[in-house]
Formats: structure tokens, C-alpha cells, sequence
């Protein structure tokens, strides 16, 4: 993030904000990576005393080194200048200045007089910035082919990433690998194919992992590519005193090796565990050995079981184990578990409260209609309440049924004849009374 004082004009120069790191977009001039804020810029100096010459200047992928200006050229943070390289120069950005980059030195251990620190020649014109753009367009395509010749030539090493110098006559190879390559042939290849000085540079993986940044686990950028600069060891042990499962699909970061973030919260594990008993420790009850298997350290719960019946688990606060152990050393047995389990009171879970008092959010919706609701109503028994007033249907007990057989007398079997009005008519009797009177 950027404002737009921070932005190049038509031409294509940057315009510099001179805002010195007061800038309010956060990353004023140093870009995503690592950046730094001044905040000692608006601060004046003693009289008499010069402002300190050597700048920190940033590079591709957050690479930082420390240039002096030695022509007493009027810089701040942001700008892009032309530094000394070896051979020829190279373009960066303007990082930091002033007093910090004392601070910085000294933490990176380098000194003042020190021959690793180069000369600044110039403020970067418009055709040191096209060419340094050009160079940096080049450098996919050359990492592709650079991977190509890797594997015709079967080393076992990564080309992870290539790097131009500024003014195009030099690249940077950096690669990883696990043991010694002897890669004499592949400078030779590199340097027929791509007509360039090449320098190659092994870095580790979590080295790799900062330089190609990525996102994380936690769905944040990587730490190793934003703010952390120092790769501490990480071990299993840290896994194991937090409770975590040793997962190494878990546990692992993008680089392949343990991820940096397991030692951060380190420390708060350990002062709590020093209030709870070794897990080796065997609690004696009358119903026999008691053995420990898990612990919830903020909660300071502990689970015990059984050692000859460990299909149940008991669960007993800190206090209580403190207590069985305590007793345990006078030679004393308690009674069993279940009772002290039992004495352990849950906490009821209090739902989240928001300030209009815990209403749902699907409140104002429309309630779905029931779609079966016909099927439903003939599923229904038929009340027989008469409620129209009328006189309601009986049933004629003495009127045969239609499908009943008389068992005793199959020959003998009357069914009464389903067909229509016509056939109804000729199957009954005529009325000999009705032809009388004719």
C-alpha cells in the first residue's frame, strides 16, 4: 500500500513522498516486506552534529544491505538509487535512514568502518530504471530454462529463484540442496546459455520459504517473509509441552521443517507447567495404580486411569491430584477416583451475548411452507363430530357384504353383480303389479 505522492508520473520516475517514514499508509516507500517506520524523523539533532551517512537499502525479496553516501546526496525513505556492486551497480530502495540504521548495524553486527559496507553513486535516472526493469522481466524465463539444464545435467539441487542485478550484467542463482554439488559445468551452461556473469548462492529451506513467501496455515502471510528475521531452532520438545499431536503434515510449515510459531507461545506453557506433577507420577487408591493420560494446562485438568481397568477415564482438577499425591507420600491411599471426580463441578457454557440480547439472525425470515401438507391431511383420521346439521350416514347392519363367502356352501356363493344401471336392471325381478294395471 502506497498514497499517491508515492507513485511514478507519466515518465515513469518515482516522485518520492519526502514524508521520511511519517507517511500514514503504513508502508510508505519499503514496500510489503519487512518494513520499518521512522519514527525518529521528526526529531532534530544536537547542533552540530551531522546526520548519519549510511542508509539501509532494500533489494528483491526483502534482501537488505548498508550503502554510504558517501557524495552528501539529499536521500529519504523511498528513493530508488544506483549503489556499487561488484561488478558494475545495482538498483534498490531506500529503506531506511538516520539514527536507526545505527540500531541495525549493531544488531547485525557490522561495523562502521567495515569494507562490506559500499558507496551510493546516484539518485537512479529513468534509463537506469528501464534497464533495471527490463533485467527483471528476464528472470522467469531464465529460471525456467536454468531448470531445464538442471535436469539435463541429473544434480541433485533446487533452483528456487533468480535474482538480476541492476544493470543486467549479472545474475544470482539461489539454490537448495541437501549435500555437497559440484557445479563447475552448470556456471559454464549457465553463462553460454544466458551470456551473463553468474554467481551461484546456497540458501536453506527456510531461507527459500522467505524469499517466495506464500500464505500459511493460519491463512496469514508468512512470518519468515514479513517481519521475522532471525530463524531460531525449533524442536519436537515444543510440540510436546503444548499437548499437540506429533503430526508432521501439522506441525510442518511450507519450508518442510517445523514451523517457527510453535516457540512463540512456548514460554507461557512452561511457567504453567510448573505447577503440575511429573506424568510419570502413579497416584496409589485402594482400587489399585492410577496412571496419567492427558492434561488441559489452562484449565488445569488432569485425566487418570486405572492401570489394571483403563477403559474409563477420570477426570480430576490440579488440586486434587496435588491432594492424592500429598497423601501418597504419608503412605496414605485414598478411597478411589469416582469420588473425587465426582466432586468436580461443571461449568455451565454461557452461549455468545451480543447487545441486542442474544436474538438469532434468522429471525426476520420467512418461515418455510410445508410441502406435504395434503399428504398429511389424508394420513389424518376423520373426526366424526357433525358439525352441518345434517342427519349423518348410517350403515345398513343387515345388507350383505359384497365379499364375504359363505365357507360351509361354496356351491352356494351369491356375489352382488358390479355392472352398471342397465345390468342392475335386468338381474332384478320385474314387478308383476306395474303390468297388471297396464
Amino acid at each position: 500500500m502506497s498514497c499517491n505522492s508515492c507513485s511514478t508520473d507519466k515518465s515513469g520516475v518515482p516522485k518520492g513522498c519526502k514524508s521520511n517514514g511519517n507517511c500514514g499508509t503504513d508502508t510508505c516507500g519499503s514496500g510489503s516486506k519487512l518494513a520499518v517506520f521512522d519514527w525518529l524523523s521528526n526529531m532534530t539533532l544536537p547542533n552540530g552534529q551531522a546526520p548519519f551517512d549510511i542508509f539501509e537499502i532494500r533489494f528483491k525479496n526483502g534482501r537488505k544491505h548498508f550503502f554510504k553516501n558517501t557524495e552528501n546526496l539529499t536521500l529519504s525513505m523511498g528513493d530508488v538509487v544506483a549503489v556499487e556492486s561488484s561488478p558494475g551497480h545495482d538498483i534498490g530502495t531506500i529503506s531506511l535512514g538516520g539514527e536507526l540504521v545505527k540500531v541495525q548495524l549493531k544488531k547485525k553486527k557490522v561495523a562502521i568502518d567495515s569494507e562490506e559496507i559500499k558507496k551510493i553513486y546516484r539518485k537512479a535516472s529513468q534509463r537506469d530504471i528501464d534497464i533495471w526493469q527490463s533485467a527483471r522481466e528476464k528472470e522467469t524465463e531464465t529460471q525456467r530454462r536454468g531448470r531445464e539444464i538442471l535436469g539435463r545435467l541429473n544434480l541433485k539441487m533446487k533452483l528456487s529463484d533468480v535474482e538480476y542485478q541492476g544493470d543486467g550484467n549479472k545474475a544470482t542463482f539461489y539454490y537448495t540442496a541437501d549435500d555437497r554439488v559440484d557445479f563447475r559445468q552448470l556456471i559454464r551452461d549457465f553463462a553460454s546459455a544466458f551470456s551473463i556473469r553468474v554467481e551461484m548462492k546456497q540458501v536453506g529451506l527456510r531461507q527459500e520459504a522467505a524469499r517466495l513467501g506464500g500464505i500459511g496455515s493460519c491463512g496469514r502471510e508468512l512470518c519468515c517473509s514479513t517481519w521475522l528475521t532471525d530463524f531460531r531452532k525449533v524442536n519436537t520438545a515444543a510440540a510436546r509441552y503444548q499437548q499437540l499431536s506429533l503430526n508432521p503434515l501439522k506441525l510442518s510449515g511450507q519450508c518442510g521443517k517445523l514451523k517457527c510459531c510453535l516457540n512463540y507461545e512456548l514460554d507461557t506453557y512452561l511457567d504453567a507447567l510448573k505447577e503440575f506433577p511429573k506424568q510419570d507420577t502413579v497416584l496409589k487408591t485402594e482400587k489399585g495404580l492410577a496412571v496419567f493420560i492427558k492434561m488441559d494446562i489452562f484449565k488445569k485438568l488432569l485425566w487418570y486411569t486405572y492401570k489394571d481397568n483403563s477403559f474409563k477415564w477420570f477426570t480430576l482438577s490440579l488440586d486434587q491430584v496435588n491432594e492424592i499425591i500429598a497423601l501418597n507420600k504419608k503412605n496414605e491411599t485414598v478411597a478411589s477416583l469416582e469420588e473425587y471426580e465426582s466432586d468436580i463441578v461443571e461449568e455451565v457454557k454461557i452461549d455468545f451475548e451480543n447487545v441486542v440480547g442474544q436474538e438469532s439472525l434468522t429471525r426476520f425470515d420467512k418461515p418455510k411452507q410445508k410441502k406435504n401438507r395434503k399428504r398429511n391431511n389424508k394420513n389424518k383420521p376423520k373426526s366424526t363430530e357433525n358439525t352441518s346439521g345434517k342427519k349423518p350416514f348410517k350403515k345398513n347392519k343387515n345388507k350383505p357384504n359384497h365379499r364375504v363367502e359363505n365357507k360351509n356352501t361354496p356351491s352356494e356363493q351369491k356375489f352382488k353383480p358390479r355392472g352398471n344401471h342397465k345390468n342392475k336392471q335386468r338381474n332384478e325381478p320385474r314387478n308383476e303389479n306395474k303390468n297388471e294395471q297396464k
